[in-house]
């Protein structure tokens, strides 16, 4: 087998029911239907500053350098709920300046602190697109996913919920992917590809069950006789519109990332133009909408999520759902990367752009997970 690093031309690597509950609510110590019971976690771990991970440099996420124990956090979150108003600007300034580690230990010694799951409080203080994106930004990266996949699952429409699996299932690691499944059924007792299988259908169902079922080889090596034999097949089943054909859905769902990316660039050598062009042949299809959306959260993840932001406000009205799941998903990933790719598309910095389309505690809160504050 010959094996070659891929060459890059038409794509590239980049560097590196409520959301508070599931299906069934969970028994809390007090005997309420809202918590797990928990071992009372000892005072002085309470005390315990939780390191952050190094966060990725092409995340918007800041994080101070001198964070506060956890248990300041906890008492100062549990101050912005109560009295006679609520105290938003408290709330963004802690969760949205903490990494994924740090929200973990915080929703925990708040659980064991005060008998209470701080994304119940959470809901019961704020509402509208401001509570969702506070509650989605709080929760577990793989639970977060997990959350996203069951609304979509649950209210099947094949446009925007095939994209959200789409992101999940390639935008992700073949690692997330998997955590994404084990959050999915800890928290909905079921599997995410029992459910995607009972919603979706046809041509959709046929791509997107194995799509979200794959774990794949994550490493560097491509077969570059496979590249130009499957690249050939592509090419064959999109000439003859057989779209969900089941060479296509193999390859797709099969190959690592490496190893498209190594097809998908033969295809253009060969065929003098991307893919995804030869895939526009009906642009309302939503079935080679999401053929397209493979290929560039494989190829181009940065332009990708920069045009879901751009639909997302582009117009009279906003999609305040993309929006919020775009930016919580990416911040401490590559946001920098889409809000980079947002500015060469548009001439406009995506901050300006997003606090031109949102207001109150809600553009607040999207601001400072892009980094920016007001």
């Amino acid at each position: 087998m010959e094996t070659v690093a891929p060459h890059h031309t038409t794509c590239h690597k980049p560097p590196g029911d409520r959301l508070t509950s599931s299906s069934s609510p969970t028994p809390r110590s007090s005997g309420s239907p809202l918590l797990p019971r928990r071992r009372a976690l000892d005072p002085p771990r309470l005390r315990l500053r939780v390191a952050h991970l190094e966060i990725p440099r092409m995340a918007t996420l800041t994080v101070p350098s001198a964070v506060p124990p956890v248990a300041d956090d906890c008492d100062q979150l549990r101050k912005a709920f109560q009295g006679w108003g609520t105290n938003e600007a408290l709330i963004i300034s802690i969760l949205a300046h903490r990494d994924a580690a740090q929200r973990r230990a915080i929703r925990r010694a708040y659980a064991d602190t005060y008998g209470e799951e701080l994304l119940r409080s959470i809901t019961d203080e704020i509402s509208g697109d401001f509570e969702r994106a506070v509650i989605l930004w709080t929760l577990d990266p793989a639970e977060r996913d997990a959350v996203l996949a069951n609304e979509v699952a649950r209210k099947w429409h094949p446009g925007s919920g095939s994209r959200v699996l789409v992101e999940i299932a390639c935008a992700r690691g073949p690692a997330q992917l998997f955590a994404v499944r084990q959050a999915y059924h800890e928290r909905f007792k079921r599997s995410l590809e029992e459910d995607v299988a009972a919603h979706a259908t046809g041509d959709f169902r046929k791509l997107l069950v194995p799509l979200i079922s794959a774990y794949r080889y994550e490493g560097p090596e491509v077969n570059t006789k496979l590249a130009h034999s499957e690249a050939k097949i592509l090419h064959e089943k999109i000439q003859h519109k057989a779209y969900g054909d089941d060479e296509i859905i193999r390859i797709l769902t099969t190959r690592s990332k490496a190893q498209l990316i190594a097809t998908f660039n033969r295809y253009n050598d060969e065929y003098g133009h991307p893919i995804n062009k030869d895939l526009k042949a009906d642009p309302k299809d939503e079935f080679l909408s999401t053929l397209r959306a493979i290929i560039r959260c494989f190829c181009c993840p940065d332009r990708y999520f920069e045009k879901v932001i751009r639909l997302a406000i582009a117009g009279m009205g906003t999609d305040e759902n993309s929006l919020t799941r775009i930016i919580t998903t990416r911040a401490e990933v590559d946001l920098k990367l889409i809000t980079e790719a947002y500015q060469k598309r548009n001439s406009v910095p995506l901050e300006r752009a997003v606090a031109g389309d949102t207001s109150g505690d809600y553009e607040r809160m999207l601001l400072a997970l892009l980094g920016q504050e007001q």
